[in-house]
C-alpha cells in the first residue's frame, strides 16, 4: 500500500489537547475579559475562532502528501524570513510587554517568530535529507548551525530570548540526527554558552530575571510577581484542585493567567492529577510525532517529524518548568494551551504535517 490510516493516537491527543486548553483559556481569562472588554466569552471567542481555523488547515495540510512539497520548503523559509524581518520595522511591528512580535491585521495580529520556526524545521529537513551521506563534514554543520543562529540573532532583536532558545534547541537535534559529530557540538555548546551569559547580562532585565528565581522575595511585587502568584495558584490545588473555573489567582493576582501562566491556573482547578494527565497527552504527541519520522522510509520525513517534535517538546518543557519555579520566566506559551492565533494555528498546522507523514510514511518514491 502506498499510504496508511491516519495515526489516530496523536489525532486524539491534539483534539483533547486543544479542547481542555480551550476550555482553560475561558476559565483563566473570563474575570480579565469582563473587566477590559465587558465581554467574559471576549477571550474565548477569538481562540475558537482560532482553533476553528487551526483544525481546518490541519485537516487540509494531513490530506496531503508532504513529501511532494518539499521543494518548496526554501519558498516557505522566505516568505517566514520576510515577516520575521517586517516586524522590526517601526510603525508595522506591534510592540507589546517590551517586544516588537507582532503585525497587525484589523483587531488580529501574527506572530512571525511562529512562523519561521517552522519555516527553520523545513528548510533544514530538505537540506539535510538532501545531503545526509556528507553531514559529518564541518562546513555542513556550521553552514547548517550558522543559519540558526542568524534567525536567533534575528529574534533577539525583537526581543523574544524564550523563541530563540526553541529555534537553536530544535535546530541543535536536526543536525545532530542528521549524523553531525559530537566533538562539533561540543565546541559550539562552549561557544554558545558564553554567548548566552552574554546576552543575559547585556540586559538588565533579564538579570532581574535571573534574580528573581534565585529568590523571588528579594522583589515580590516586581521582577518577583509572575512567579511568586504562580506558585501561591499551584499550592492550594492539591490532588484534585478546586474545580473548574474556580481559580484565585485569576482574580488580577496572575497577569495575563490565560497566556505564559495558564498551566498553573490548570493546577489550582483540577490539581496535579490535572497536571499529569495534560502532560500525559503532550507524551503522546511528541512520542507519536518522533515514531511516525522514525518509521518513515524518507528521511525529509524523518527529519520534519523529529524537528516539530523536538520544538514541541522543548516548548512545552520550558513553560511547565518556568511555572513551577524550575526556570526564570521566559514568555515561552504552552502550545495548545495559552492563548494566541499565531501559536495555535501554527502549532496545528505542524502537527498536520505531522499526520501526514503518519498517512505517507510508507509511500513509494521511486
Amino acid at each position: 500500500m502506498h499510504r496508511r490510516r491516519i495515526d489516530i493516537w496523536l489525532l486524539a491527543a491534539i483534539i483533547a489537547l486543544s479542547l481542555i486548553g480551550l476550555l482553560m483559556v475561558y476559565s483563566a481569562s473570563n474575570v480579565i475579559a469582563l473587566a477590559e472588554h465587558n465581554d467574559r466569552l471576549y477571550y474565548f471567542k477569538r481562540q475558537l475562532i482560532f482553533l476553528i481555523l487551526g483544525y481546518l488547515l490541519m485537516y487540509f495540510i494531513a490530506q496531503m502528501n508532504i513529501i511532494k512539497y518539499q521543494k518548496y520548503a526554501a519558498a516557505v523559509f522566505l516568505f517566514c524570513l520576510v515577516l520575521l524581518l517586517i516586524v522590526l520595522i517601526p510603525g508595522i511591528g506591534i510592540v507589546r510587554g517590551g517586544a516588537r512580535s507582532w503585525i497587525g491585521f484589523k483587531g488580529f495580529s501574527i506572530q512571525p517568530s511562529e512562523f519561521i520556526k517552522l519555516g527553520l524545521i523545513g528548510i533544514y529537513a530538505k537540506y539535510l535529507s538532501d545531503n545526509y551521506p556528507d553531514m559529518k563534514k564541518f562546513k555542513n554543520f556550521l553552514m547548517l548551525f550558522s543559519l540558526a543562529v542568524v534567525i536567533f540573532l534575528i529574534v533577539m532583536l525583537q526581543p523574544d530570548f524564550g523563541t530563540g532558545l526553541i529555534i537553536i534547541a530544535a535546530a541543535a537535534v536536526m543536525i545532530y540526527i542528521g549524523g553531525v559529530p559530537l566533538r562539533y557540538f561540543v565546541l559550539i555548546l562552549s561557544i554558545g554558552l558564553c554567548g548566552v551569559a552574554l546576552l543575559i547580562i547585556s540586559a538588565p532585565y533579564r538579570i532581574a530575571r535571573i534574580a528573581a528565581f534565585i529568590n523571588p522575595w528579594q522583589d515580590p511585587l516586581g521582577s518577583g510577581f509572575q512567579g511568586i502568584q504562580s506558585l501561591f495558584a499551584i499550592t492550594p490545588g492539591g490532588l484534585f484542585g478546586h474545580g473548574f473555573n474556580k481559580s484565585m489567582q485569576k482574580h488580577f493576582f496572575l497577569p495575563e493567567p490565560q497566556n505564559d501562566f495558564i498551566f498553573a491556573i490548570l493546577l489550582e482547578e483540577f490539581g496535579l492529577l490535572g497536571g499529569v494527565i495534560v502532560m500525559a497527552l503532550y507524551f503522546i504527541v511528541i512520542y507519536r510525532s518522533i515514531r511516525i519520522g522514525l518509521s518513515a522510509n524518507n528521511n525529509f520525513l524523518l527529519f520534519l517529524c523529529v524537528g516539530i517534535a523536538a520544538a514541541l517538546a522543548v516548548q512545552v518543557i520550558i513553560n511547565v518548568a518556568v511555572v513551577v519555579g524550575l526556570l526564570p520566566v521566559t514568555g515561552i506559551t504552552l502550545p495548545l494551551f495559552s492563548y494566541g492565533g499565531s501559536s495555535l494555528v501554527l502549532t496545528l498546522v505542524s502537527l498536520g504535517v505531522i499526520l501526514s507523514a503518519s498517512k505517507y510514511r510508507n509511500y513509494d518514491y521511486g
